[in-house]
């Protein structure tokens, strides 16, 4: 009679795989390459742009909430055509393993995105790093509304994360305040570098933080390490300062030295230091979802290898 019990077990087991073989939906984290809709207004190009981006999420049929993903700009102009959503796979992978539907995209005039170049701050003589700020933040707060509509994607609360100038671009964001926006994340945030150490016109930078924090009351978290060589401590000491006493709602966390440049901390070979500071932040701000990560998935052929 027990043996008989377990065996159909066993074959209720079986069912259970086969069917979910059937349904062509893998346990774990989905991946799905998609254009984004946001308006150009403008820009160069058609009246909508289309941005390139990729959407990691959990493979389970239901919906979660939604964080987007931004990337820097190179130093180099050269550099951006060359750009991909997949430059920031890893960290969507460790955002969707956390149960999120996390979204890497490329603003307009990055890659393959359309619409031409919306974040030129007008050069180093008299850089309007405010006005770059916001136009990157347009096209995530227009990525967001877009997402917003799409089934997988829960109503409600959404993160924005950046590193840069898409940390730039975060942190100009929260002044703006979207509908739904219920935290930032801002790994080394900042513009005008044109070399290590080297910022145009710090003072304008410094401005541009303190306008953005004057209507600024999203919580924001912003991480620089020591040897940062776009935005050194003491500048990141000037800056976060500006927002903060403008009224930004801010927590700063310096980590320590990471490799050659700082600045790159926000990547696949930080996890071990940025992974732990974020998840304080979410559970500080009752955004954890699952008390498990998923399980990693395995890397696309897009990616490149280090």
């Amino acid at each position: 009679m027990r043996t008989r019990s377990i065996t159909g077990a066993v074959v209720l087991a079986l069912v259970v795989f086969i069917s979910a073989l059937g349904s062509g939906r893998a346990e774990g984290i989905r991946l799905d390459a998609l254009k984004i809709p946001v308006p150009n207004a403008g820009g160069a190009g058609p009246s909508v742009a289309l941005l390139d981006a990729i959407v990691l999420r959990p493979d389970d049929g239901q919906p979660h909430p939604l964080i987007l993903l931004n990337h820097g700009s190179p130093r180099s102009a050269s550099d951006r055509p060359a750009m991909s959503p997949y430059g920031m796979w890893a960290q969507a992978a460790e955002f969707a393993r956390r149960g999120w539907v996390a979204v890497a995209f490329l603003r307009r005039g990055y890659g393959a995105s359309q619409g031409g170049w919306a974040e030129n701050y007008g050069g180093c003589s008299d850089p309007d790093y405010a006005k770059a700020g916001r136009a990157g933040a347009s096209d995530v707060a227009a990525a967001a509304k877009f997402m917003a509509g799409q089934a997988y994607v829960s109503k409600g609360k959404w993160i924005s994360v950046g590193r840069s100038a898409g940390g730039f671009a975060t942190v100009a964001l929260t002044s703006m305040a979207p509908s739904g926006l219920a935290a930032a994340i801002a790994f080394a945030p900042g513009r005008g570098s044109t070399g290590p150490d080297t910022v145009c016109e710090e003072d304008e930078l410094v401005d541009a933080f303190a306008q953005f924090g004057k209507s600024s009351r999203i919580p924001l978290l912003w991480v620089s390490a020591d040897n940062d060589h776009f935005f050194g401590p003491k500048l990141v000491t000037r800056l976060s300062d500006a927002f903060a006493k403008a009224g930004g709602k801010l927590s700063l966390v310096r980590t320590p030295a990471f490799g050659s440049d700082g600045h790159m901390l926000f990547n696949e070979n930080g996890t071990a230091i940025w992974a732990p500071i974020v998840d304080r932040f979410l559970a500080a701000n009752n955004l954890v979802l699952r008390d498990r990560l998923l399980d990693a998935p395995a890397r696309p052929a897009q990616v490149r290898t280090r």
